[in-house]
């Protein structure tokens, strides 16, 4: 995974109105932690710092006010209505250290035909990763599956030096039956109907 570079400041004020104040400069107040260190509060900037999170648990080299760090994101909050972001937690990590993370699940193929649901029951996977080479995802084949099939964790195959940080016996996709379609109102008061006059 290539490496973003952002710089970031040092933030002295806390609370609600400081963020605010460092949101209306647009730029995204965050926390810097890991390794034993003192926890770093930075404000980073807002545009080159969205672009970075497009990629899941992206790799970024920060520069504190010149003191170099890798970090990945942690937790990211944004706004639920319009989506900006209003808060991020960066982990520093050494080269070669291994992390667990989240990872998308793509999925590729067609379901035997039949209208049938598939359920994500699992929306990321949790693996364990060297810092430095995180998979951006895993792509799971549904092809020709068929009601009542589930795709396991250990089913699915990992880049090399990447495992799970889950029980293989978890269920990461299943096949739900299609429903039988309820019957409409007007049909049941047809049929309502229908049996009074034969009586």
């Amino acid at each position: 995974m290539a490496e973003v570079k952002i710089s970031a400041e040092i933030r002295t004020e806390f609370g609600k109105g400081a963020a605010r104040r460092t949101r209306r400069e647009t730029k995204v107040p965050g926390v810097v932690y890991g390794h034993g260190g003192e926890p770093v509060h930075v404000a980073l900037p807002g545009h080159d710092l969205m672009l970075a999170l497009k990629t899941s648990n992206v790799l970024i080299g920060l520069d504190i006010e010149g003191r170099k760090e890798l970090v990945i994101p942690k937790a990211v909050q944004r706004d639920p209505i319009k989506g900006f972001l209003k808060h991020v937690d960066l982990l520093v990590v050494k080269s070669g250290e291994k992390v667990v993370v989240e990872i998308p699940i793509h999925t590729e193929g067609e379901l035997a035909p039949g209208g049938n649901l598939l359920e994500h029951v699992l929306n990321a996977l949790p693996v364990e990763a060297e810092a430095t080479h995180i998979p951006e995802s895993v792509t799971i084949s549904i092809e020709g599956l068929e009601a009542g099939a589930s795709v396991l964790a250990q089913d699915i195959t990992l880049p090399k030096g990447t495992t799970l940080a889950v029980e293989g016996d978890a269920t990461v996709l299943q096949v739900l039956a299609a429903q039988a379609e309820e019957p409409t109102a007007e049909a049941e008061a047809g049929e309502e109907g229908a049996e009074g006059a034969e009586a």
